[in-house]
């Protein structure tokens, strides 16, 4: 679990993902859950976190049931689609949650 303060610490990741979301079209319901997976997920390494936030967005969409591609998360988080591919379904487990096997 994060603290307040890790919000305010990430405060520039939270605005990322937030442009990430709008680009997305996503919900409110969507961007929530991508904030509390990125902030439950914040790697140390500063060269980590668009890896970290693109991928809790990817999860976010799916949790609620806004499936996007992994290359259109990748292009409006600025980051490689392997880079989503590798890390969201260890996040989702991170959170308790399941994983499709697909």
């Amino acid at each position: 679990m994060y603290s307040a303060r890790d919000r305010v610490e990430e405060a520039e990741w939270l605005a990322e993902l937030e442009r990430g979301a709008d680009s997305l079209e996503l919900s409110a319901e969507a961007r929530s859950t991508a904030e509390d997976l990125f902030l439950s997920n914040v790697p140390e390494s500063e060269r980590s976190k668009p890896a970290v936030a693109a991928a809790a967005l990817y999860a976010a969409a799916l949790l609620a049931g806004e499936e996007r591609a992994q290359t259109a998360v990748a292009d409006a988080m600025d980051v490689s689609r392997l880079s989503v591919q590798q890390r969201w379904k260890p996040i989702l487990e991170e959170a308790g949650f399941r994983p499709p096997s697909w």
